[in-house]
């Protein structure tokens, strides 16, 4: 697995899956961790919500109530290495499952993992309001917050390098002409983007904002909730490192206004009165032993609307990147437009009223 350590104890398979067609070597993968399972009795499921990977969960037919009996196989997206630190990804699982925050991986193969299944539903625009679900939202964020790290991880914020990394993997020209055209007229240059990123870090470098152990990619389908246990949990730990405790909110919220590009609506944005009674559920769980005043909240919330312009500005350059190297079916040149064209649209507004 090039470019890959693992850490002690991991299992390891040498198999490689197709994206195109990924039942054969998925099939040669549950030999190696599930030898008792008998194929004819393995049915499969392919989740189509994701945009960076294939997930596809994998049932053992003969106990179709025992969720034991359920495989997670996550096929890492063409070139997706390039964005995400996967010896990270790994350990920071890990970490989190050691503390009942994460699931279990049972292998790791050649372009991806196979993990443990939580029973639940992913959230929707509808459900993420839900006045049963958003609390357990904001405390099971809380509770991710107040993880650390070991002393060899520098707690700092990851917004900017990450940013930089995904700029500097935008193609100087895009090797599709149609795409280079279309980047062209609706977004401008390379050289506008970079420009714009220095001057949205100069006005960001000072946030006040804590640095936490953050997931950094809470959209809805990350969020699974069970009904039946009254828990929500979260998954996909990819871009999970330090940050500012503001950007992982304000990350959550930008993602309530749609689940598909031809969804989005930024009515469903949450407004501020929503947005401070979720804050002062996240701040009753993180702070513990302290009952947050009205100043605690207005300094979050204040925090949270400066560093809903990185979370705009990040994944629309996260997409352009995604635009030229992707194979899987989805218009990463339209979501860029939508990410940074509401960045622009938010951004004086924004600066302004919360500097």
């Amino acid at each position: 697995m090039s470019g890959v350590c693992l850490p002690a104890g991991d299992i390891y398979v040498s198999v490689k899956i197709e994206e195109s067609d990924p039942y054969d070597g998925i099939l040669r993968l549950l030999k190696e961790i599930r030898p008792d399972w008998n194929p004819e009795n393995i049915k499969f499921k392919l989740f189509t919500d994701g945009i960076t990977n294939k997930l596809v969960a994998c049932r053992l037919c003969t106990n179709m109530d025992n969720d034991d009996n359920v495989v997670l196989v996550r096929i890492y997206g063409n070139k997706t290495d390039l964005l995400i630190d996967r010896t990270a990804e790994i350990r920071n699982i890990k970490t989190l499952h050691a503390l009942g925050l994460a699931p279990e991986i049972y292998c790791i193969f050649e372009n991806g993992l196979a993990y443990q299944y939580y029973p639940g539903v992913c959230l929707n625009t509808e459900t993420v309001y839900d006045e049963k679900i958003w609390p357990l939202v904001a405390r099971q964020m809380a509770k991710m917050h107040k993880v650390k790290l070991g002393p060899e991880i520098k707690q700092e914020p990851t917004i900017w390098d990450k940013t930089e990394q995904f700029m500097s993997l935008i193609p100087e020209r895009f090797t599709d002409e149609t795409k280079q055209k279309r980047f062209v007229t609706s977004l401008g240059s390379i050289t506008k983007l970079r420009i714009e990123f220095e001057r949205l870090k100069s006005h960001l470098t000072k946030a006040e904002s804590p640095v936490v152990f953050a997931h950094n990619d809470l959209v809805l389908g990350n969020v699974i909730y069970n009904q039946s246990e009254g828990t929500v949990v979260f998954i996909d730990y990819e871009y999970a490192a330090y940050n500012f405790q503001a950007y992982d909110i304000a990350n959550h919220f930008n993602e309530y206004v749609g689940l598909t590009i031809d969804d989005i609506n930024y009515e469903r944005y949450p407004n501020m009165e929503f947005q401070k009674k979720w804050i002062r559920v996240y701040l009753t769980e993180y702070l513990q032993d302290e009952i947050p005043t009205e100043s605690d909240i207005q300094k979050v919330y204040k925090e949270v609307q400066r560093l809903t312009l990185a979370s705009h500005f990040t994944w629309g350059v996260w997409s352009l990147v995604q635009y030229e190297h992707s194979t899987i079916d989805f218009d990463f040149g339209q979501y860029a437009e939508i990410r940074l064209n509401r960045y622009y649209e938010i951004k004086d507004q924004l600066l302004k009223e919360f500097s």
